[in-house]
């Protein structure tokens, strides 16, 4: 307040700092805070011994408006850790020992925040809105230093918002803490969903994967897990995962959500048609199909057309824009699972010093939260080093192939690997059973179930994953061609459709926020 407002106002410097807050209000704005209740709180934790236990994990040092209550807080916080009592003369001698005790007011100011409660039965509902108003500072806070550094004219928008996010989630991690649960209602809990497991039957519990061993082994891949699918290039890894997504989203009516890294959403649309119609890539890609073939593509499109499949391709994807992404699918779409193409060209902001190691450990603990927080399911792509080439003898991968970060081992729930004997030149398995179109899934790491390996059959022209049939497994491997006889052969089932493309209703294939469709269509179909 300048001279010219003291003498308008007609109080002097000294009368400003200690007039009412509705005073001040009138002549500008005062950040939100709680001063009374936290000299309750302060005197009830002096007052009685248990009050401190109930408030510990809810208030910090820094949730105090006052310097003072900050001061005298961490006191009683340093005297709780070391398990001494906690009364007016601990926190007064404390104080006095670590020369803070004039500061704070003196032995008089902390006997006169006693004299301000009576008991201690309301303090953790008054420490909650103590709590509250410092989360209300925090947004301000934020907010004033989001818009400064929107008048930049050097800031670049897009960390600007990354910055944002960050800091608006640092503020829900740090202080919006669940309350436990006790084992009365957690063994109700738990047997009520045994009850439902029971009541389902055949019905698997948790998003299907379309494959029956695989399903059969997980029960579907379950909510608030983080599934890790690895292999080296070239085995099938986007194939598999788009597999599953078409799957999940077409056979069982599920909403997904796929992002693709690497992969535009026009490229991945056009791997499913091939897989969907038994059309070679190559054919979709020049346009050079017969009459029957454009009947084949019109009919059997029809089911990716009403799929609930959301496809994001937005490059050099933050683990900061990918959650906000997801909140926003689940409350729109009710998503049931999100597959991420592929992990290691994610980013995360991490410290200037940090290695690449530590970027993808934040990443992998990052989408472990995220499927913790909207209690779905999180598949992401994994890439394996280059160990597994120059190792001698068997190129079956194991769990310290994946590559970059041993985080990403330790925060999965499941990590699968994809080995095809047919890639390293192997014609015959151990039981000189021909390995021709077999793909193994193996489940190295289960944390809710057994491990085990499943024989898939792939069909690499048309990037498509099926499940094994016994002939197969035989020797019988047949022709290559889709087994509902949807290859090349009869047509008489088909009709054209000349309203394809045209006619696309809602809730069919979405594609966001797409950078990368000018790309030419990738060559390889795996």
């Amino acid at each position: 307040m300048n001279n010219d407002s003291i003498k308008k106002t007609g109080f002097s410097r000294q009368q400003t700092s200690t007039l009412p807050a509705e005073l001040l209000a009138s002549q500008g704005r005062v950040p939100p805070q709680a001063v009374d209740l936290e000299e309750v709180v302060l005197g009830a934790l002096m007052l009685e011994k248990e009050a401190v236990n109930a408030v510990i994990d809810i208030l910090t040092p820094e949730v105090f408006y006052k310097e003072a209550h900050q001061i005298i807080f961490s006191a009683i916080k340093e005297l709780f850790t070391k398990s001494e009592p906690i009364d007016i003369l601990t926190v007064t001698n404390h104080l006095k020992s670590t020369g803070d005790l004039e500061a704070v007011g003196g032995p008089y100011y902390i006997s006169q925040l006693t004299n301000r409660v009576v008991s201690s039965a309301n303090i953790e509902y008054h420490s909650r809105i103590i709590l509250q108003k410092y989360i209300q500072r925090q947004l301000i806070l934020i907010s004033s230093e989001t818009i400064k550094d929107a008048y930049e004219d050097s800031a670049d928008v897009f960390d600007l918002l990354d910055a944002a996010e960050n800091k608006l989630f640092q503020i829900s991690e740090n202080n919006l803490r669940r309350n436990y649960d006790q084992m009365p209602d957690l063994v109700k809990l738990a047997i009520e969903d045994i009850e439902k497991a029971k009541n389902a039957g055949a019905t698997l519990r948790g998003v299907p994967s379309g494959y029956t061993e695989l399903d059969r082994i997980t029960q579907g891949w379950q909510k608030s897990d983080l599934i890790i699918l690895a292999a080296r290039p070239s085995m099938g890894k986007t194939a598999l995962a788009l597999n599953m997504a078409r799957n999940a989203a077409v056979d069982f009516n599920k909403p997904i959500a796929f992002f693709s890294l690497e992969m535009s959403s026009v490229q991945l649309v056009t791997r499913l048609i091939s897989a969907e119609t038994s059309l070679t890539a190559d054919k979709l890609r020049t346009g050079q199909l017969a009459e029957y073939e454009w009947q084949q593509l019109n009919t059997k499109v029809s089911p990716l057309v009403n799929a609930k499949l959301f496809i994001d391709d937005t490059p050099q994807l933050s683990v900061f824009d990918l959650r906000a992404k997801c909140r926003r699918l689940k409350q729109q779409h009710d998503i049931q699972m999100v597959f991420i193409d592929y992990l290691q060209l994610m980013t995360a902001k991490t410290e200037k010093n940090g290695n690449r190691e530590q970027e993808i450990s934040t990443i992998s603990r990052s989408l472990k939260s995220l499927a913790k927080e909207l209690n779905i399911p999180v598949l992401a792509l994994s890439q394996l080093s280059r160990s597994v080439e120059s190792r001698p003898g068997s190129k079956k991968p194991i769990l310290s192939d994946l590559r970059e970060s041993g985080a990403i081992e330790q925060d999965a729930d499941m990590v699968l690997f994809i080995y095809r004997p047919e890639y390293y030149g192997l014609q015959e398995d151990e039981n000189h059973a021909s390995t021709k179109g077999v793909a193994t899934v193996s489940i190295a790491k289960h944390r809710n179930g057994k491990l085990g390996d499943i024989d898939l059959r792939f069909v690499g022209q048309y990037a498509r994953f099926e499940d094994l049939e016994q002939d197969f497994i035989n020797g019988n491997q047949g022709s290559g061609a889709a087994p509902d006889g949807g290859g090349m052969g009869d047509t008489k089932q088909f009709a054209p459709n000349t309203a394809f493309g045209n006619n696309i209703p809602e809730g069919g294939i979405k594609r966001l926020g797409s950078r990368m469709n000018s790309e030419p269509l990738d060559d390889v179909p795996f």
